[in-house]
């Protein structure tokens, strides 16, 4: 992982307050990991296998990447749209989606998510970093063939980009519901690795007369752009203006 909480009950803000702090020794591992294949190797202080900390990373998060072994056989990743109910990860696509139609029963993947939070600028090049927070998931997905988990999955996703987009939306018909692929993926091997605070620079390098610090980084929406064919005296939904105040 890099060396980088839905509506779920911990936010953004709860989550850097609860490890916020220099990336040092003092910054243990909340728990033990679920799985060796997700421990984290790598500066494993800035490990949190806390799920409400996995919870909220993907709840922020917009789009996911997923890793699979192609039908040809070579490894590709792939990003697209995923969204949390509980324990269980939803993904959706065309039935021709190489990424979907690579997911055969069986079938293991592995799925993270980023969030930037800030550039390290660090006095040597050599320990310039990012803060962030990210989760990596391995699991094996499930095709969701029930159609009102179907349909109930596909609201899911939608209001997770926009909230209350999907009620506002014209309903779906069966033959789009019958077009679309699901995907179901639960949160059983998952865990989440954060850096936050300043760069950690080499003792003697401190007193060098070089900046050093955080830029710090956010994804904000601009003001909301109408389709250029839309029709006359329709406003702007409360809903989606909400994003472009900063809501999700």
């Amino acid at each position: 992982m890099v060396d980088t909480y839905s509506a779920g009950s911990v936010g953004a803000g709860q989550i850097l307050g609860h490890i916020r702090g220099p990336p040092g020794p003092t910054n243990v591992p909340s728990m033990e990991a679920p799985t060796k294949r997700v421990q984290v190797k790598r500066v494993p202080e800035r490990a949190r296998y806390d799920r409400s900390v996995v919870d909220a990373i993907l709840d922020e998060a917009l789009i996911c990447h997923i890793g699979i072994i192609a039908d040809e056989g070579h490894p590709v990743v792939i990003p697209t749209i995923h969204a949390r109910d509980g324990d269980t990860l939803y993904l959706h696509g065309s039935p021709a989606s190489r990424l979907l139609r690579s997911m055969q029963p069986g079938t293991e993947i592995c799925l993270t998510a980023t969030l930037l939070d800030g550039l390290v600028v660090a006095r040597s090049a050599f320990h310039n970093s990012m803060n962030y927070r990210s989760v990596v998931v391995i699991g094996t997905p499930r095709i969701v063939d029930d159609p009102a988990e179907k349909r109930a999955a596909l609201e899911i996703i939608t209001d997770h980009v926009i909230a209350g987009r999907w009620a506002a939306s014209r309903p779906v018909t069966d033959k789009e519901i019958a077009s679309t692929l699901v995907t179901a993926l639960r949160l059983d091997e998952a865990s989440a690795k954060v850096r936050t605070g300043p760069p950690v620079d080499d003792e003697a390098d401190y007193e060098l007369p070089i900046w050093a610090g955080v830029v710090p980084l956010t994804l904000q929406a601009g003001a909301p752009i109408p389709d250029d064919r839309l029709s006359d005296g329709i406003p702007l939904p409360e809903h989606v203006a909400a994003v472009a105040d900063g809501g999700h």
